[in-house]
Order: structure tokens, then sequence, then C-alpha cells
């Protein structure tokens, strides 16, 4: 997140780079979308990838308003990638922490519901939600990976996050990644109690830093 100088930002990639992983990744990993490889099935898994997106984003906007903030839009780039940010003014420690974080909690959130109510999504012929699913998952891992190596723009949500909750970026980008790496081994069937739960309770805590952010 930026400081408070720049605004505060949540960072998103262009829609058409990752919708073009998200399909790589699916027809690579899901052998019942890969042999398919219909018109149908594909436009199906880039709408789920474009709902991630506007989950992702219309979750940041939520927060923007439950702020008390109006939300603004700028372009920024990393380098010769596009991206844009949804801008807000700058605010509290604590509101900043959960502007910065609704992206990733929709996406939890989403993914919790998805691999719940479909348990064998991989195999279940629902091209929609697993383009929605490895949108979220990619996101994750995208993110994490900034978040290690500090790179990016400053409107990055992990940058904002860290600097809200005043943590090291890196333990954001392992809090960020630790679900996404267990959700991932559900969906191909990874089924332990502790996997299933300890995707949860990481989810959990990391929301739990609101509490620190907020002091």
């Amino acid at each position: 997140m930026a400081p408070a100088e720049n605004k505060g930002c949540n960072l998103s990639t262009a829609l058409a780079r990752r919708v073009v992983t998200v399909v790589v990744v699916l027809c690579a990993a899901t052998p019942s979308v890969a042999s398919a490889q219909t018109l149908t099935n594909t436009a199906k898994l880039i709408g789920g990838a474009a709902l991630g997106l506007a989950l992702h984003e219309s979750a940041h906007v939520a927060a923007d308003f439950a702020s008390g903030v109006s939300p603004g839009i700028k372009k920024v780039t990393f380098g010769p990638f596009p991206f844009f940010a949804i801008t807000h003014e700058s605010v509290s420690p604590g509101r900043e922490f959960v502007i910065s974080s609704a992206g990733f909690w929709m996406q939890e959130a989403v993914n919790e519901i998805l691999l719940t109510t479909h348990p064998e999504l991989r195999n279940d012929d629902e091209p929609v939600l697993k383009g929605l699913f490895a949108f979220n998952i990619l996101t994750s891992f995208g993110y994490a990976g900034a978040a290690f190596a500090r790179a990016g723009p400053v409107e990055r949500d992990t940058r904002g996050i860290a600097q809200s909750a005043d943590v090291d970026e890196p333990v954001i980008g392992a809090l960020i990644l630790a679900p996404a790496v267990l959700d991932t081994m559900r969906y191909f069937g990874v089924r332990n109690r502790w996997v299933v739960w300890g995707s949860r309770a990481a989810k959990i805590g990391g929301a739990l830093l609101v509490v620190k952010a907020a002091r």
C-alpha cells in the first residue's frame, strides 16, 4: 500500500494476462477440461476467471465505502505489464488493513465455499467454478511472490497490509500463500483433516491481524 502522500491503492493485474494464465494452467492440470478443448468450455473458464477478478476488486470497493472513503482508479505498471489500482484517500491503519485485505478475504471465502460444496471440483464438469478457483489461487501465489521479493508497484496490496499491521511484507506473503497451497492440495484430492483445518486456520489467522493494525 502506498504511503500517505500517494494515497492508498489496491493493485490488480490486467485481466487478459491473468485469464491466459488461468486457461493454460487449467488445461494442463485438469484432464476433463484439457480433453474437451471446446470453445464453450474455454469461454466458461475465462468467464470464471473474469468473475474472480470482479469479486476481488468489488471487495476492495465495498471496503472503501464501508470505511467512508470514495474509490478511484489509477493506472500503474510493473515492468512492461499494465496494471490498474483502485485508490482511496488515506485512512487509519485499521481501516487500511481491511481495505487492502478485502480482495484476499473474498478469494479465501469463495475458495472455502467451492471446496466445501464441490469436494470433487477437479473432476466435476464445472469450468466456470474451475476458472474462478484457479484465478483465486494464482492471484494469491502472484501476490505472495511479490511480497517475498518486496517487488512491484508501491500500490500492491501486500505492502499496504504489512505497513498497516506493522509487520514485514514477507510475513504477509506467507499468510497469503499458506491457504492457497493448502486449498490447492484440497483441489487435487488431499482431504486430510490437517490440510482442511490448516487451510481454514490460516485464513482466520491472517484476518485476525486486523486487531494489531487497529491498535
